[in-house]
């Protein structure tokens, strides 16, 4: 019983559809521009080992509304880049 309280748990910390969205899109703006992992960790102030986590799509980390924005500025892009051009459609 604790086992599927457990599981039921961790599903729901995942990442949405949209969320995943942003978290490819900053991956692959980022790899686009040979930015690394460790090289976002510096601009954003933390660890190396949260991006992974954001980069993650079975971790619920994501980054903040001002990370997006610290990001767009460091990758001479508009925030806007990161969203989904389109509504994602739910399963």
């Amino acid at each position: 019983m604790v086992f599927i309280f457990f599981q039921l748990l961790s599903r729901m910390a995942l990442k949405s559809k949209f969320e995943l969205e942003i978290v490819n899109n900053v991956r692959k703006i980022r790899k686009e521009l040979n930015k690394s992992q460790t090289y976002v960790a510096m601009i954003l102030d933390v660890s190396d080992g949260y991006i992974g986590q954001i980069e993650s799509s079975k971790s619920a980390s994501m980054y903040s509304y001002d990370q997006l924005n610290k990001l767009a500025e460091d990758f001479d892009c508009s925030p806007k880049d990161f969203f989904p051009r389109t509504p994602l459609v739910k399963d």
